[in-house]
């Protein structure tokens, strides 16, 4: 995306340098090229990869900095300089500011002093008024157990949000044990997870794209990798600093998350910005999501970003009332998708879309009705007005009313 900062850092001090890191990977608005340990070689490192930004922590040799900052201004105008320092000495601040610094800021760094920084300089790289970033919408789709329709509602949502021309839009398989994300997508894939997970240090935003399955929609796929050993090949770490760098490319990510609820989905789900949990109207699925949504709210910040979808309405007469289910799981229900069991199964055997195989039926329709309220959209279809439990029955089919 045009609106991230692209950033390098110099640190001769590893535990700080390394604090300072994983701050800038938890933010959205930056993706971190490179990092150096000495100062004699950073004019090199920015001059090869030529940032927006540079973060120069003083302390280790505050001389060398100094000059250091210097020399970036006549070899890199276009780079702004932001320096850390746990001095507050007003004559070094001065001294950084007169070589070229934009920005300074006191060590121990605080999150919102240096998400404040880097807003302003975002401001005046990209000569954006608002003075906020368009960040990346992070949907994490999961389900309460194997066969809720997660992956194809993941698949079908991250479709319609590429439908739309001013999305880019990655889809990410991390059930990498059976997920089958590309074949709903008809695709063969020459890259998975694995692949981008452990070459990320060495990938730029258009070296990922090129890594990643485009789809005739546009939307890229992320898919789970070929052999079943090989997801033992993905750290926590790993898959967050993939995050990252999707974040930095792409305005939505969609993540099929696996039933396993593994540390490589909570942190899918820590970062996303809303977490859609699939759940049926039958007890089994309605236990297991009250079980997972207590679990949530034990996780700081992650209440607010659980909705809950219920999948296959109108299934049949013995499912569980919508009133009784929100009284057992104690939680609103956001919306609604009804059963098109003869649609979904059709596009899923065509290796084919929903918005292709079937754009009007009651399924498709209310799909893209979670898209629009997600992001935000008012849609082009009068039922994203309506409420998301009433807006698909006008669509519903005439046999599917009988049943």
């Amino acid at each position: 995306m045009s609106n991230v900062l692209r950033l390098v850092i110099v640190d001769p001090n590893d535990s700080s340098r390394e604090h300072l890191k994983a701050m800038l990977l938890s933010m959205e608005i930056v993706w971190l090229e490179a990092e150096c340990s000495r100062y004699e070689f950073f004019a090199d490192v920015v001059g090869q990869t030529h940032p927006d930004l540079g973060i120069v922590n003083v302390d280790s040799d505050t001389r060398k900095a100094i000059q250091l900052i210097e020399n970036l201004r006549a070899s890199s105008p276009e780079c702004a300089i932001l320096i850390v320092s746990d001095s507050s000495d007003g004559q070094l601040i001065l001294q950084a500011i007169r070589a070229g610094a934009k920005e300074f800021l006191s060590a121990p760094i605080k999150v919102e002093d240096l998400s404040s920084a880097l807003e302003r300089i975002s401001i005046v790289r990209f000569g954006r008024g608002e003075g906020k970033s368009r960040g990346c919408n992070v949907i994490a789709v999961a389900g309460t157990t194997g066969g809720v329709g997660s992956t194809s509602v993941a698949v079908n949502l991250a479709n319609f949000l590429a439908s739309t021309a001013a999305n880019s839009v990655a889809l990410i398989d991390l059930d990498l044990a059976l997920g089958d994300a590309d074949v709903l997508l008809d695709t063969i894939p020459d890259y998975t997870i694995v692949d981008v997970a452990q070459n990320v240090a060495r990938l730029d935003i258009n070296l990922l794209k090129r890594s990643l399955t485009k789809h005739v929609s546009g939307l890229y796929l992320l898919p789970r990798p070929i052999q079943l050993q090989d997801s033992q090949l993905i750290t926590p770490d790993d898959l967050q600093r993939v995050f990252s760098l999707l974040r930095a490319t792409f305005s939505h990510l969609v993540i099929d998350t696996s039933k396993g609820y593994s540390p490589l989905d909570m942190v899918a789900i820590s970062s996303a910005t809303n977490v859609l949990l699939l759940t049926q109207l039958d007890l089994p699925c309605l236990r297991n999501a009250l079980r997972l949504l207590m679990s949530f709210d034990e996780i700081e910040g992650l209440k607010e970003k659980v909705k809950v979808i219920i999948n296959r309405v109108g299934l049949d007469d013995g499912q569980i009332s919508l009133k009784k289910a929100q009284e057992t799981i104690g939680r609103e229900i956001f919306w609604q998708l009804p059963n098109d069991y003869r649609t979904m199964v059709e596009a899923r055997n065509n290796g084919v879309p929903l918005l292709e195989q079937a754009p009007r039926s009651a399924l498709t329709q209310s799909i893209m009705g979670l898209s629009n309220a997600l992001s935000g959209s008012s849609g082009t279809e009068s039922e994203t007005a309506e409420s998301p439990s009433k807006s698909w029955l006008r669509f519903w089919p005439a046999k599917a009313k009988s049943k």
